[in-house]
């Protein structure tokens, strides 16, 4: 079986960051993929209070780097990435569920007319197109023109993926 899943690729830090964020950012890019080990119980371990499981061998703290990677992939959520994070979120995640969502309506739309045309085919009191069918035929062409703008924009944003990949490949 083979999934094709995309891995989050960390942005390059950008030559005025201090060296602290950049030694930050190479641990982060280091330690992906993560190996993160969650738990709801907390577990009283020498006196401390951890969050935890306990196993017949021992206790996995949840927040200790060496037995999960947890806490780095939580700074790299929260903090480090975020905004890389929101900013893909809104212009690859949300662009394409919108471009679906406009194809789907745009499909509808088209069968809708269809059905339009046949009706009024089939009554002979009608000649010629209507107001209706007029209206119709300039909502259609204009589905399509922002189904190819979409597409458009689907093909720049994964071309610039591809080159943003290419840029960390080398």
């Amino acid at each position: 079986m083979h999934l094709d899943l995309q891995v989050y690729q960390f942005p390059e830090c950008d030559s005025d960051e201090d060296e602290e964020f950049k030694q930050q950012d190479r641990e982060l890019k280091a330690a992906a993929p993560f190996a993160v080990v969650a738990a709801d119980t907390v577990l009283e371990v020498g006196g401390k209070r951890i969050r935890g499981r306990q196993y017949p061998w021992g206790i996995v703290d949840v927040e200790n780097p060496h037995h999960s990677d947890f806490t780095k992939l939580r700074t790299m959520l929260i903090s480090t990435h975020m905004q890389d994070l929101k900013d893909v979120t809104q212009d690859v995640h949300y662009e394409n569920f919108r471009a679906q969502c406009i194809s789907q309506i745009s499909q509808h739309a088209m069968r809708e007319r269809g059905k339009l045309k046949r009706d009024s085919m089939g009554n002979n009191n009608e000649v010629g197109i209507t107001d209706t069918d007029r209206l119709l035929l300039q909502k259609d062409e204009e589905i399509r023109r922002m189904q190819d703008m979409l597409t458009q924009m689907q093909e720049k944003l994964k071309a610039s993926d591809k080159k943003h990949d290419s840029i960390i490949d080398v």
